[in-house]
């Protein structure tokens, strides 16, 4: 059951998302080339008890950490490690958090350092097509309206889409209904109506859209190890406009992209 949030509960998770849009800012400047991946998530758990909010992935259906972070070819539910981070690399960091009642969640795709054209198109445009999709997410259209938006979007400069993994609506749980796909047409899938809080994440890949799944029962990456982006926001479906509740601000205050 899809439930619309009430003035006083999207107040709650503005909250929520305004904690974790500086937890990735704060990432944001320790993301250079020698970095582990390990001291991101503790700092990104330090950060969000520090204010008063619990870390929305630990633990969640037994997942171990508070960040899913996603080098290179690696889509999304990866672990952090002690393993270096290169030059060059891409980083898809995803995090959520639970504060007064409601969570929030937001990802973004890191550069290492100078990044190849190639990375940085991909970067840019998926980072793109999460607007396009934002656009259509407004009172009167239907999921399907953000789905092709995003799809025509990414598939326009040859990317594609990963058909497993979608956004979906977030409030007291972390996911709730309705999913919302990046493909699928427009015109089909539940109505937006006021009050409908989503999470919208493209997953975009340079190759071919096929994932698999590694033997640590999380990570997801790309079948063909193509790279592959995933960027998201927090938001509030609205008349004429969606209102984003999560913010890359923090982050690109940091770095140059």
């Amino acid at each position: 059951m899809i439930h619309c949030k009430t003035e006083e509960e999207i107040a709650l998770i503005k909250e929520s998302a305004d904690i974790l849009s500086r937890v990735h800012g704060e990432i944001a400047r320790l993301v250079k080339p020698g970095v582990k991946t390990l001291e991101l998530d503790k700092l990104a758990e330090d950060f969000i008890r520090d204010h008063g909010g619990v870390p929305s992935f630990l633990n969640y259906n037994g997942f171990p950490y508070t960040l899913c972070v996603s080098p290179n070819e690696q889509v999304v539910h990866g672990f952090p490690t002690d393993r270096e981070i290169g030059e060059g690399e891409i980083l898809s960091i995803d995090c959520g958090v639970f504060y007064k009642g409601f969570h929030s969640d937001a990802a973004y795709t890191y550069p290492v350092g100078e990044v190849s054209e190639e990375k940085r198109q991909l970067l840019q445009v998926t980072k793109e097509s999460l607007y396009k999709g934002i656009e259509q997410a407004v009172v009167g259209n239907r999921i399907g309206d953000i789905s092709y938006a995003i799809q025509h979007y990414v598939e326009g400069y040859g990317y594609s889409v990963v058909r497993e993994l979608v956004g979906h609506g977030v409030g007291r749980e972390l996911h709730e209904a309705p999913e919302v796909p990046n493909y699928g047409k427009r015109g089909r899938g539940p109505k937006l109506q006021e009050g409908m809080v989503l999470a919208i994440e493209p997953m975009i890949n340079l190759g071919r859209k096929e994932i698999v799944q590694e033997e640590d029962g999380w990570t997801i990456r790309t079948r063909d190890r193509s790279p592959s982006a995933h960027y998201e926001h927090t938001i509030v479906v609205r008349k004429g406009q969606a209102e984003i509740l999560t913010t890359h601000k923090y982050i690109e205050e940091v770095i140059e992209f």
